[in-house]
């Protein structure tokens, strides 16, 4: 072949791709008798531009699907956008556009973007979450969880200014906890909101054992689900004016109940007005003021110093008898267990900090070896024989731990329990953009879901942004203004829109068929590609996309709507780009974008040289520098194949040396995309290009197997580069196309190396003799004679006056 002219990736790029499309060739069918692979990666939110740091997530993705269609398989990698969101709506505020013209003007611009990766995206299964088509069947899988009583309405804390009389998001709260309008201290205020049971399935979402999943997300998830075992305890309440004649509380170490020297509620707690005596109530209320200022985050905070106010009332201990003071804290949380703890000074250092500060007893009930009656100077919180126990006396404290759940339950005082620190899933966001949810509150009738008839309930066109912290929605008339399903009385319209993670806990299913518009998805084709054979994405995800997505597949699995248990079977978290020493993001204004390297270095340039920069897992600095010179490498290939080669002088261990490169490369990049090693993939790559490259100047093969050569790396380097690989599969004059073509198989008898036998000397004797590679260096050759353990013995403790190698013979080592 003369020499082609010179590489223009711009040119090409634009060739192909547009044939890819006029051809259909990456359209996916249900009807192939190649087994199915489905390769999700996740969708991007419709921020505006994508930049280097999320092709990191998706150029390597589609190198892999693209590897395993290659391989024999019906590879579905699919693509959309995750539309809905608060920025839209900030940017309506402040840039007075309409967030679906800023959405939809995104979703264009970005579909323009990663239409110039190359990848293998079918265009016909995208799906845009913020579109009524799709945002009509969220509205009624809400209605399905509702029906199955996993959506309900309940009580949920938010910022709250008063003077404004109105909802902030934590956007709003400024400073010391002020209202960013008019400065005035915001409070924590519970507010009536939608939530999804997700607690429900807290030990079904513990299981891992049907998923490949990294073992640090696993981790992730169980911590944050957080299951704890102990004991539920009442305790007695006597109080004049209060109808409740118990309050519980759940404990891991039931075994300490007779430490018990004071009890604490949640400030929120609906019973502390009552509990709370009227000389007390002044101190109790100013607390409770103070409190409501506070996020959770700051009330639990492990740093900060506990403090509280006593109500002036007790509860009774029941298996002592003991009256024991009630106090509100703010780091007990009314949402979190039953909203009270006991506190056992002695054995918790929180307890003792408050017990020492409030001069409160602390009561040694778990004795420290050793211990011999003294006073502790911090809490004892390790095993220990259990004292000042009654009966329990002298048992070890996990003995006495079931002997007294035992004891309470036969006497009524308490059952053993097991709880979850996860909570349900709040759905409710206070704004416009976001599906609407689909309720309607009749003053007859109560709560009505709105019939799937009438679906979607559509976001209104007329809605007006303001800064107000609350949704727009609830100042729409048209929208709120609504009939009663039930009974067409007037009615008004739920206002809360749903959380955005609602519409990413479902967008794998509706890739499957997004043209259905009387179901979510095509049942038949549903079950052809479902589960997700392999996953990709952010770390970051772990404890509320990733975990979201498991429990909506379960709960509507236990609707009867889908037969599965898993959403992702596999799942592969890949690292971070760095760039100016911190990770690339529009939020630290560090964003390298690809358009101009695709305008001049080429899309197929961007993709290598992101997999290049350090194992997909890890991530790697973006450096200018580097991306050039894996342009350089692509414009050697384009030279190798399109030189005229001419077999010069054929030398047979030539040919046996190429035709072993060849099957160990083939070996090396087949594990290596497996593995997702692309970076060490693309290595192996360049060290085949560069010694075809010298084959090339000594031509010492014949054309045949010149050509076998070129076409396996064309292969091989298909997925990473497409377009160039296209380019050169066609000026080679195969068929097309390159992307149709299987993945090259290794034979291992011809990838094994040659290999010959190395005699070792020591002064001249034999000591030892290996088998070694053929192609072993001189540094490897002298490092395993001097490691062996004969030679060890003739060498150690002498000075080694010299090493000498003669290739593939001897290694002779002279000491003195």
């Amino acid at each position: 072949m003369t020499a082609s002219a010179k590489y223009n990736p711009q040119e090409i790029e634009k060739k192909w791709q547009e044939k890819w499309a006029a051809d259909h060739l990456y359209e996916v069918k249900e009807d192939d008798p190649r087994p199915k692979f489905y390769a999700l990666t996740m969708f991007p939110y419709t921020s505006g531009d994508l930049h280097i740091g999320h092709w990191y997530a998706m150029s390597p993705s589609d190198v892999h699907a693209r590897f395993m269609r290659m391989r024999g398989y019906n590879v579905l990698h699919p693509m959309g956008f995750d539309a809905f969101g608060l920025p839209a709506e900030n940017a309506a505020i402040s840039r007075g556009i309409h967030p679906y013209t800023w959405t939809m003007d995104n979703v264009e611009n970005m579909r323009r973007q990663l239409r110039s990766i190359g990848a293998i995206y079918d265009w016909n299964r995208e799906v845009v979450t913020c579109l009524p088509e799709y945002y009509k069947w969220t509205q009624w899988f809400f209605l399905k969880l509702y029906e199955a009583g996993l959506a309900y309405r309940g009580e949920a804390p938010v910022n709250w200014c008063s003077r404004c009389q109105t909802v902030l998001a934590n956007e709003q709260v400024v400073g010391e906890g002020e209202c960013e309008r008019c400065g005035t201290p915001v409070i924590r205020r519970q507010l009536e909101q939608w939530f999804f049971r997700i607690t429900k399935y807290a030990e079904e979402l513990m299981d891992h054992s049907k998923i490949d999943w990294p073992e640090r997300i696993q981790i992730m998830q169980r911590n944050w689900i957080g299951k704890s075992q102990g004991a539920e305890i009442s305790f007695g309440l006597e109080h004049p004016g209060v109808d409740a004649k118990e309050i519980r509380v759940f404990t891991t170490r039931p075994d300490t109940i007779y430490g018990v020297t004071f009890f604490v509620m949640a400030p929120e707690h609906p019973l502390v007005p009552r509990l709370t005596t009227p000389e007390r109530r002044a101190e109790v209320e100013k607390y409770i003021s103070q409190t409501l200022r506070q996020t959770e985050i700051e009330r639990t905070s492990t740093e900060k110093e506990k403090h509280g106010v006593f109500l002036g009332s007790y509860v009774i201990n029941k298996l002592t008898g003991e009256k024991v003071p009630i106090f509100i804290a703010d780091y007990v949380l009314l949402s979190y267990g039953t909203g009270a703890v006991m506190g056992v000074p002695a054995h918790d250092q929180r307890d003792f900090e408050f017990a020492k500060k409030y001069g409160l007893p602390i009561r040694v009930v778990i004795a420290p070896p050793g211990w011999k009656g003294e006073e502790l100077e911090a809490a004892y919180i390790d095993d220990g024989t259990m004292v000042n126990s009654a009966q329990f006396d002298g048992m070890p404290g996990d003995k006495g731990f079931e002997a007294i759940c035992d004891y309470m339950e036969s006497k009524g005082y308490g059952k053993r329990a097991v709880t979850y620190r996860i909570r349900d899933w709040l759905i409710s966001r206070q704004r416009y953009w976001g599906a609407p949810i689909p309720m309607v509150y009749c003053d007859k009738c109560g709560i009505v879901p709105v019939p799937e008839k009438d679906l979607p309930v559509l976001l209104p066109q007329d809605a007006e942004f303001k800064p107000t912290g609350e949704s727009p929605l609830k100042y729409c008339e048209s929208f709120v203004n609504a009939t009663c399903p039930k009974c067409k009385a007037p009615a008004k319209r739920e206002t809360d829109t749903m959380d955005t993670f609602m519409c990413s806990s479902w967008y794998f299913l509706r890739y499957t068929s997004p043209g259905v518009d009387d179901y979510p998805f095509d049942k038949k084709k549903l079950k052809y590609w479902m589960p997700v054979d392999l996953y990709t994405g952010g770390a970051e995800h772990a404890t509320m996309h990733l975990l979201y997505a498991r429990f909506f597949v379960k709960a509507i699995r236990d609707c009867g709507i889908v037969d599965f248990d898993e959403p992702f079977i596999k799942l592969f978290n890949q690292g971070t780009i760095i760039y100016q020493g911190d990770k690339m993001s529009k939020s630290k204004g560090n964003v390298v974008t690809p358009d101009d390297y695709v305008s001049t270095l080429g899309a197929d340039a961007v993709r290598a040289y992101i997999m290049f920069v350090g194992p997909w897992e890890l991530g790697g600095e973006w450096n200018d520098n580097g991306i050039v010179g894996m342009s350089r490498w692509l414009n050697r290939a384009w030279n190798l194949v399109t030189a005229d080669y001419a077999a010069k002088a054929v030398d047979s261990e030539a040919e046996k040396e190429l035709t072993r490169l060849i099957h160990q490369t083939i070996r090396k990049a087949t594990i290596d995309m497996d593995r997702f090693r692309f970076n060490t993939m693309l290595a192996a790559l360049m060290e085949f290009t560069n010694f075809l490259g010298k084959v090339q100047e000594q031509g010492t093969v014949s054309v045949s197997l010149w050509k076998e050569a070129i076409a396996k790396l064309l292969l091989l380097l298909a997925p990473t580069a497409p377009h160039l690989a296209e380019e050169l599969w066609a000026k080679t004059g195969h068929a097309y196309s390159i992307h149709n073509q299987p993945w090259p198989k290794w034979d291992e008898a011809l990838a094994k190396e040659e290999e010959v036998t190395l005699v070792i000397q020591v002064n001249g004797k034999l000591r030892d003799k290996l088998t070694v590679p053929v192609s072993i260096t001189e540094a490897e050759a002298k490092e395993l004679a001097l490691g062996r353990e004969r030679v060890r013995a003739y060498v150690e403790g002498k000075k080694i006056s010299k090493v000498i190698y003669v290739p593939q013979k001897l290694v002779s080592i002279v000491v003195g």
